[in-house]
């Protein structure tokens, strides 16, 4: 790619994995002819996390307290936001819009050409926790919108194949998203030497992460079961643990200190588009005991164990196995590390860009996944 760099508009928040994908891919176009600026919308980020955004190359945070969508009371909110973020695009004369929220995209046609990436949304969610449940009435303004920005987007991006179709089917799309996995840099250094502990990391609040499920698991281990991450939600959501040890939030520092232990991972979620918290764990050589869900078995079959059902006696079985078995438990953990090495920020990087170069009708378009 010659001349000037691109600009690229890429929406993002602090909340959950969106931010960690958002700086990951924003380093991986420097120096790649894009120049990303990065809209931060919801709750302000931290003062650690604004200076890790600074130090991305050639990237630019522009915060601009712009609500969530699913914080977001009614549909005005939502549709300002995206009336807000296309006139942020259009006064910074971007030639791309990057929406890591595709219901920012039901907005008027702005002209500008945009990408959805569908990392989650409220009405999946929803069916993969709810089973059988309708969506409620109040959430369904939330649905439609994401639906009209999932349609009018140039190009729609998930971070699976798996949630892929999920989304397709949910929204009726004509045509299912392009899968780009995501990437992400190793977080633990030093020797592979397993510690006798099961490690989790994720929003224990949320509903989809099956917390209460893990914290009975617990219970039953011989071994301490370590958990990272917030136990209450931006809407009050809360979690109480009676058997979890809780470690609160914790930065990205701390978390690769506690992988370079090489814990078992675990993950009992009955939603994730792709999780990033098991590629990190994976990444630094943990084994991983896993829920047996479509994407889980997409990313990591051969790579993981998976909990032969949904109960906490599976799950602390499946640990037990592992701690009783050092061999096992270290082959496990260099087959999680082998499979992790084909989800780098530089693939994600590098699939991304060729699909805003098919936005963008530049010629560039390739496979992504």
């Amino acid at each position: 790619m010659s001349g000037r760099p691109l600009r690229v508009l890429m929406t993002t928040d602090s909340v959950g994995g969106v931010w960690q994908y958002s700086l990951d891919l924003a380093g991986a176009l420097a120096g790649q002819g894009w120049q990303p600026i990065i809209a931060h919308m919801g709750p302000p980020p931290s003062d650690t996390q604004r200076a890790k955004a600074a130090s991305v190359p050639d990237a630019r945070l522009i915060e601009t307290g712009l609500p969530l969508d699913w914080l977001c009371e009614t549909p005005a909110d939502v549709l300002d936001s995206g009336a807000a973020i296309t006139q942020l695009a259009q006064s910074e004369q971007v030639d791309l819009l990057h929406l890591n929220t595709p219901a920012l995209g039901a907005s008027a046609p702005s002209g500008i050409r945009t990408v959805a990436v569908a990392h989650g949304c409220l009405a999946t969610w929803w069916s993969a926790t709810k089973l059988g449940e309708p969506l409620p009435e109040s959430y369904r303004w939330h649905r439609q919108l994401t639906g009209e920005g999932l349609r009018s987007a140039t190009r729609v991006v998930a971070p699976s194949r798996s949630y892929a179709r999920h989304v397709a089917r949910a929204y009726g799309l004509s045509k299912t998203p392009m899968a780009v996995y995501n990437g992400r840099r190793q977080l633990a250094s030093g020797p592979a030497v397993g510690h006798d502990f099961a490690f989790t990391v994720g929003r224990l609040w949320d509903e989809a992460k099956r917390t209460s499920l893990l914290d009975q698991t617990a219970g039953l281990l011989p071994i301490p079961f370590h958990a990272a991450g917030p136990v209450t939600g931006p809407h009050g959501e809360t979690v109480a643990c009676d058997n979890l040890h809780t470690l609160g939030a914790l930065d990205e520092a701390s978390v690769g200190r506690w992988l370079s232990r090489r814990p078992v991972f675990v993950s009992a979620a009955c939603f994730e588009p792709f999780g990033l918290a098991v590629l990190e764990a994976a990444a630094a050589g943990c084994p991983l005991v896993l829920s047996d869900i479509p994407t889980f078995r997409e990313l990591w079959d051969g790579a993981a164990v998976f909990a032969e059902d949904d109960s906490p006696q599976a799950f602390a079985w499946a640990i037990d196995a592992l701690i009783a078995d050092p061999p096992f438990r270290r082959a496990l953990g260099a087959a999680a590390a082998a499979r992790a090495a084909n989800y780098t920020v530089e693939a994600m990087g590098g699939a991304m860009q060729r699909v805003y170069a098919a936005a963008l009708d530049l010629g560039l378009e390739g496979r992504a996944a």
